[in-house]
Protein backbone atom coordinates (compact mmCIF):
# COMPACT_ATOMS: atom_id res chain seq x y z
CA UNK A 1 0.00 0.00 0.00
CA UNK A 2 1.41 3.39 -1.04
CA UNK A 3 0.10 6.44 0.85
CA UNK A 4 -0.35 9.67 -1.12
CA UNK A 5 -0.19 12.56 1.34
CA UNK A 6 -2.56 15.49 1.17
CA UNK A 7 -1.05 18.48 -0.66
CA UNK A 8 -3.41 20.73 1.34
CA UNK A 9 -4.67 21.27 4.86
CA UNK A 10 -8.45 21.29 4.80
CA UNK A 11 -11.74 19.47 4.44
CA UNK A 12 -11.91 16.29 2.33
CA UNK A 13 -14.56 16.23 -0.43
CA UNK A 14 -15.47 13.16 -2.53
CA UNK A 15 -14.56 13.57 -6.19
CA UNK A 16 -18.16 13.09 -7.33
CA UNK A 17 -19.09 16.26 -5.39
CA UNK A 18 -16.64 18.43 -7.36
CA UNK A 19 -18.74 20.79 -9.56
CA UNK A 20 -16.68 20.08 -12.68
CA UNK A 21 -17.56 17.02 -14.78
CA UNK A 22 -13.94 16.46 -15.87
CA UNK A 23 -13.06 15.68 -12.25
CA UNK A 24 -16.43 14.42 -10.93
CA UNK A 25 -16.77 11.88 -13.76
CA UNK A 26 -13.14 10.79 -13.30
CA UNK A 27 -12.16 11.65 -16.88
CA UNK A 28 -8.59 12.36 -15.71
CA UNK A 29 -8.45 9.49 -13.22
CA UNK A 30 -9.35 8.42 -9.69
CA UNK A 31 -8.90 10.75 -6.78
CA UNK A 32 -10.43 13.03 -4.19
CA UNK A 33 -10.59 16.76 -3.48
CA UNK A 34 -9.71 19.07 -0.60
CA UNK A 35 -11.24 22.44 0.32
CA UNK A 36 -8.03 24.17 1.53
CA UNK A 37 -7.83 26.12 4.80
CA UNK A 38 -4.38 27.53 3.96
CA UNK A 39 -2.86 28.94 0.78
CA UNK A 40 -0.06 26.43 0.33
CA UNK A 41 0.29 23.24 -1.70
CA UNK A 42 2.96 20.64 -0.90
CA UNK A 43 4.33 17.55 -2.61
CA UNK A 44 2.04 14.55 -1.97
CA UNK A 45 4.91 12.09 -2.39
CA UNK A 46 8.64 11.94 -2.99
CA UNK A 47 9.47 12.31 -6.66
CA UNK A 48 10.13 14.59 -9.60
CA UNK A 49 7.96 17.61 -10.39
CA UNK A 50 7.18 16.56 -13.98
CA UNK A 51 4.54 19.19 -14.80
CA UNK A 52 4.04 22.69 -13.43
CA UNK A 53 1.46 24.59 -15.48
CA UNK A 54 2.55 28.05 -16.60
CA UNK A 55 -0.42 29.59 -14.73
CA UNK A 56 0.83 28.01 -11.49
CA UNK A 57 -2.54 26.43 -10.70
CA UNK A 58 -1.67 22.77 -11.38
CA UNK A 59 1.27 20.44 -11.05
CA UNK A 60 2.11 16.75 -11.27
CA UNK A 61 4.68 14.68 -9.42
CA UNK A 62 5.97 11.31 -10.53
CA UNK A 63 7.15 9.08 -7.72
CA UNK A 64 10.15 6.82 -7.88
CA UNK A 65 7.78 3.89 -8.45
CA UNK A 66 6.31 5.58 -11.56
CA UNK A 67 3.03 6.62 -9.94
CA UNK A 68 1.87 10.10 -10.93
CA UNK A 69 -0.21 12.51 -8.87
CA UNK A 70 -1.92 15.53 -10.44
CA UNK A 71 -2.78 18.41 -8.11
CA UNK A 72 -5.16 21.13 -9.30
CA UNK A 73 -5.41 24.23 -7.10
CA UNK A 74 -9.03 25.36 -7.27
CA UNK A 75 -11.41 25.02 -10.22
CA UNK A 76 -11.05 27.03 -13.44
CA UNK A 77 -8.17 28.94 -11.82
CA UNK A 78 -6.21 28.69 -15.07
CA UNK A 79 -8.20 31.83 -16.02
CA UNK A 80 -6.25 33.82 -13.41
CA UNK A 81 -3.18 33.45 -15.68
CA UNK A 82 -0.87 33.01 -12.73
CA UNK A 83 -2.16 35.94 -10.67
CA UNK A 84 -2.31 34.94 -7.03
CA UNK A 85 0.08 31.97 -7.44
CA UNK A 86 3.73 31.85 -6.33
CA UNK A 87 5.98 29.00 -7.46
CA UNK A 88 8.21 27.56 -4.75
CA UNK A 89 9.68 24.85 -7.02
CA UNK A 90 10.41 24.37 -10.70
CA UNK A 91 9.53 21.67 -13.20
CA UNK A 92 12.20 18.99 -13.06
CA UNK A 93 12.97 19.48 -9.34
CA UNK A 94 13.19 16.46 -7.05
CA UNK A 95 10.75 16.93 -4.19
CA UNK A 96 10.43 15.36 -0.77
CA UNK A 97 6.92 14.48 0.42
CA UNK A 98 5.53 17.54 2.21
CA UNK A 99 7.92 20.01 0.53
CA UNK A 100 6.13 23.26 -0.48
CA UNK A 101 5.51 23.62 -4.21
CA UNK A 102 3.19 26.64 -4.50
CA UNK A 103 1.54 29.37 -2.49
CA UNK A 104 -1.81 30.72 -3.57
CA UNK A 105 -3.89 33.71 -2.54
CA UNK A 106 -7.18 32.24 -1.36
CA UNK A 107 -8.92 35.63 -1.21
CA UNK A 108 -7.79 36.51 -4.75
CA UNK A 109 -9.18 33.22 -6.05
CA UNK A 110 -12.50 33.72 -4.22
CA UNK A 111 -12.74 37.40 -5.30
CA UNK A 112 -12.35 36.31 -8.93
CA UNK A 113 -15.34 33.99 -8.47
CA UNK A 114 -13.49 30.68 -8.55
CA UNK A 115 -13.84 27.71 -6.23
CA UNK A 116 -10.92 26.71 -4.01
CA UNK A 117 -12.02 23.07 -4.15
CA UNK A 118 -8.81 21.32 -5.23
CA UNK A 119 -8.82 17.88 -6.91
CA UNK A 120 -5.96 15.45 -6.36
CA UNK A 121 -5.97 12.85 -9.14
CA UNK A 122 -4.05 9.70 -10.05
CA UNK A 123 -3.85 9.94 -13.87
CA UNK A 124 -2.36 7.15 -15.98
CA UNK A 125 -2.63 4.62 -13.16
CA UNK A 126 -0.77 1.47 -14.22
CA UNK A 127 -2.78 -1.71 -14.76
CA UNK A 128 -3.22 -3.72 -11.60
CA UNK A 129 -3.34 -0.73 -9.26
CA UNK A 130 -6.38 0.58 -7.40
CA UNK A 131 -6.91 3.85 -5.53
CA UNK A 132 -8.72 4.17 -2.21
CA UNK A 133 -9.57 7.57 -0.70
CA UNK A 134 -9.04 8.38 2.96
CA UNK A 135 -11.99 8.01 5.29
CA UNK A 136 -10.88 11.15 7.17
CA UNK A 137 -13.01 14.30 6.95
CA UNK A 138 -10.07 16.67 7.35
CA UNK A 139 -6.37 16.39 6.48
CA UNK A 140 -3.09 18.21 7.14
CA UNK A 141 -0.76 19.04 4.26
CA UNK A 142 2.22 16.75 3.98
CA UNK A 143 1.20 14.74 7.06
CA UNK A 144 -2.06 12.89 6.50
CA UNK A 145 -2.66 10.35 3.71
CA UNK A 146 -5.33 11.48 1.27
CA UNK A 147 -5.24 8.46 -1.05
CA UNK A 148 -3.89 4.94 -0.82
CA UNK A 149 -2.65 3.13 -3.92
CA UNK A 150 -2.73 -0.66 -3.76
CA UNK A 151 -1.30 -3.12 -6.24
CA UNK A 152 -3.73 -5.97 -6.68
CA UNK A 153 -2.36 -9.47 -6.27
CA UNK A 154 -2.67 -11.48 -9.39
Amino acid sequence: MIPILSPFTGRVVPLEEVPDPVFAERMLGEGIAVEPDEGIAVAPLKGRLVVFHSAGHAFAIEGEDGLKVLVHIGLDTVHLRGEGFVRLAQEGDWMEAGQPIARFDMERIRAAGFSLLSPVIMPELPAGYRVFPTKAHAVRAGQDPLLYVVREQG
